[in-house]
This record gives C-alpha cells, sequence and structure tokens, in this order.
C-alpha cells in the first residue's frame, strides 16, 4: 500500500535563496533548487559527510540521498554553463530540532537520534525477512544503544512488514535475505537497507555504529515457501534470489 512520503530532516537553510550572473539581461529560464537538495549538496560537500551520515542526518536512504544529489549537482551545473537564474526554494522538508543554527552531525547531545531493527530470531539476524516473527529495535542516541526491546511482527510477512517498521519509527534496518518486493516497500517508507547481514544481532548494530557492519547490498531470498521445520537460517538464504 502506497505510503506518503517521509519528509527529509534539514538542518541549516540557505543564506541566499537567489542567485544570477552580473548581467541586466533578463532570463527566461529559472532553475529551482530544492530545500532538500540544497541539504544534500551542504552535508556533502561543504560540511565532507558522508553518504550514510548525511542520510542518517536528513532520515532518508541513501537511495533518496543520492537521487537528490545528482540532481542538485546537474541544476549547480546548469546554473554554471547556462548562466540561468538559480532559486533554492520549496520541496518536502522539515527543519530539525535545532533549525537554522544546527551544527555537523552528531555534534550536541541529543542531536541525533534513531531506531534500527534488526531480524531476529535466538539472538542472531534472522536470514528471511519476510518470515521474520519479531525484530530487535535499538534506540540510539548520539551514536550509543541507550534501550533495546524484541517487538513480535503478529504474523505479518512481507511487504506488510516495511508498513510495520514505517509506523514504528525505524531509519534502519539490518537483515539477512531479502527480495526484490520487500526492498521497494523499504526504500519507499524511507528506511535505509542493510541486507546480508549474520551472526549476533547485538555486535551487527555494534558494528554498524563504528561503520564496520559487514553486509552484501546485493543478498536476495528465493524462498516463498518453506517445508515444515526448515529455517531460512539453517540453509543460507542469504545467498539466494523473496519479496
Amino acid at each position: 500500500m502506497a505510503r506518503p512520503n517521509k519528509s527529509r530532516f534539514v538542518c541549516r537553510m540557505p543564506g541566499c535563496q537567489e542567485f544570477c550572473p552580473a548581467t541586466s539581461a533578463e532570463h527566461s529560464v529559472e532553475l529551482l533548487l530544492s530545500i532538500e537538495e540544497y541539504e544534500a549538496i551542504r552535508l556533502m560537500d561543504y560540511a565532507g559527510q558522508t553518504q550514510q551520515e548525511a542520510a542518517a542526518q536528513m532520515q532518508i536512504s541513501r537511495t533518496t540521498l543520492q537521487a537528490l544529489y545528482a540532481e542538485a549537482r546537474k541544476k549547480l551545473a546548469r546554473f554554471l554553463v547556462e548562466g540561468t537564474l538559480l532559486k533554492i526554494q520549496g520541496g518536502n522538508y522539515e527543519l530539525c530540532s535545532h533549525g537554522s543554527v544546527c551544527g555537523h552531525f552528531g555534534k550536541e547531545k541529543g542531536e541525533k537520534k534513531m531506531k534500527i531493527a534488526v531480524t531476529y530470531e535466538n539472538g542472531q539476524v534472522f536470514q528471511h525477512f519476510g518470515h521474520t516473527e519479531a525484530f530487535k529495535v535499538y534506540e540510539v542516541e548520539d551514536g550509543k544503544v541507550i534501550s533495546s526491546k524484541v517487538v513480535d511482527t503478529n504474523g505479518q510477512g512481507h511487504g506488510a512488514l516495511a508498513g510495520f517498521l514505517f509506523d514504528g519509527g525505524i531509519s534502519v534496518l539490518i537483515c539477512g535475505g531479502i527480495g526484490g518486493g520487500a526492498r521497494n516497500a523499504l526504500q519507499e517508507a524511507g528506511i535505509e537497507l542493510y541486507p546480508g547481514a549474520s551472526g549476533d544481532a547485538d555486535a551487527q548494530v555494534e558494528s554498524f555504529l563504528l561503520g564496520k557492519l559487514q553486509y552484501d547490498p546485493n543478498t536476495m531470498c528465493s524462498h516463498h515457501a518453506h517445508e515444515e521445520g526448515h529455517s531460512c537460517g539453517d540453509h543460507g538464504c542469504g545467498s539466494h534470489s523473496c519479496h
């Protein structure tokens, strides 16, 4: 089911929102750079953040960040080459809690809060997203886990799980195998995905926070129907191609 686009968080508004060449000629073409496109440029090209850091600060997926960044760079190139009028305005965004005075990512106490979910079974990362019966949800503040709990999925599966995570305020999902349909649903919900992870769930979250998580972005899972007693974790679902 389609869900409304999540707002992108912006921590600093542009100091100047209109630029034009030093000429009196009128310009028939105006380029509009959205506020969130400006923020993507500011975080990555000005503040020097990585894609992961910038996406986390704006609370969007890296795919969404890449799209915003690419579109912004294209517009800036046209402005420089064609000498058109450039305005920074509009878009789908919200100011973060520090408004226009927010500084670099993670500098102030409580500036960065997020929730990470892990497909969970017996303390391990469960290897079949569509059949997971529980997530372990970690609340993170300033790069540290401050609480965690195991949440039952109540029998929901595949695409419905994306809505379950969205409603729970999840920003990041760490899992094993996952299929194309579920990937699309997570992207639509604005949840950043790290598939192909395995091992102790707590340890994987700690690795993620340290920027050392071992995962495979191309991991898929093809087990739609499981025989009784079969567990994805027993058969290496992460190496196959699920919805």
